[in-house]
């Protein structure tokens, strides 16, 4: 495990916010797949006591972390589909409210993981493609003929200002350097280019009401923004906030149930054994508890 610095203001003054539940000398793989139900384990995590920017530390050294991200395989992911196809459909279509529709513009998705979202942007007319470390991931999206290419945003070569949009759907609190992303993503956005950023909302009400039970406290996330603190990144870096939002997501009702049993095991029995009863198991149903939040940005 290795101390790192503010990936905000670079200081290294912080408070513990919640204690490790994890332990740090056990590197899990499958704690890194998107569908994970680990809840509530977790290393040390803390708050810088000058910028407010919340974060694991110590954490595992960034080579290690991108190592399990290669290895990793999810075919719950896979069996969720659905899911997230309505998902990103809305998510595209309250995107492009604000930049615009398609009109064959360059899209890039970062952290496609299977390519669902690069799927739905080609269907709606984008030119998308993806960026995605996972072997497997990437497979199952060149398997289904999608522009998937192996490797992250530093380790591929990609030319400057080649898109129109970069999008990082639940993928920026993954980053070990997400102000470098940041950087990265900027290069390769033309002026005038638009960031999509999603992710969990640390000072939503229904996380200061959780506390250490707040289900998104994981061990595959190294970065736990707020509004204030991902706004003062992505203006720190070169992006306009046009807008901002909460936005939630569907789950098919026995994906839903499988995350309640993450959470409390009998209140999980409980939901799935209601579901296969009432046979729901497939239906998808939109859920919004305000903590996932969306950032539409115009580099500047």
């Amino acid at each position: 495990m290795i101390k790192v610095n503010c990936n905000l203001c670079g200081r290294d003054d912080y408070h513990v916010r919640f204690p490790a539940t994890a332990d740090g000398d056990v590197l899990r793989v499958d704690a890194f797949r998107c569908t994970h139900s680990g809840y509530g384990h977790h290393g040390q995590i803390v708050e810088c006591n000058h910028c407010g920017l919340v974060y694991t530390n110590p954490r595992w050294p960034s080579d290690v972390v991108l190592d399990a991200y290669s290895a990793v395989e999810d075919e719950t992911y896979v069996e969720e589909r659905i899911g997230r196809e309505l998902t990103f459909r809305h998510h595209l279509r309250d995107m492009e409210r604000i930049i615009g529709p398609a009109d064959g513009r360059a899209l890039l998705d970062v952290g496609a993981y299977i390519g669902v979202f690069v799927e739905m942007a080609n269907a709606a007319g984008w030119r998308a493609q993806g960026i995605e470390p996972s072997h497997w991931a990437a497979a199952e999206a060149q398997r289904h003929g999608l522009d998937v290419r192996l490797g992250t945003l530093e380790s591929t070569e990609l030319p400057s200002e080649s898109f129109d949009v970069v999008t990082l759907w639940d993928v920026i609190e993954h980053f070990a350097d997400p102000a470098t992303e940041l950087e990265q993503a900027r290069r390769l956005l033309r002026p005038g280019g638009w960031l999509v950023v999603h992710t969990m909302d640390i000072d939503a009400p229904i996380a200061r009401l959780m506390g250490r039970r707040w289900p998104w406290l994981m061990d595959m996330h190294l970065y736990f923004f707020s509004a204030r603190t991902l706004s003062q990144m992505l203006v720190d870096h070169g992006y306009e906030i046009v807008w901002q939002g909460t936005q939630g997501r569907y789950l098919r009702l026995g994906y839903l149930a499988s995350r309640l049993a993450g959470m409390n095991t009998g209140l999980g029995r409980f939901a799935r054994s209601a579901v296969n009863r009432l046979g729901l198991r497939e239906a998808a149903i939109p859920v919004n508890f305000g903590d996932l939040r969306t950032f539409i940005c115009r580099r500047e």
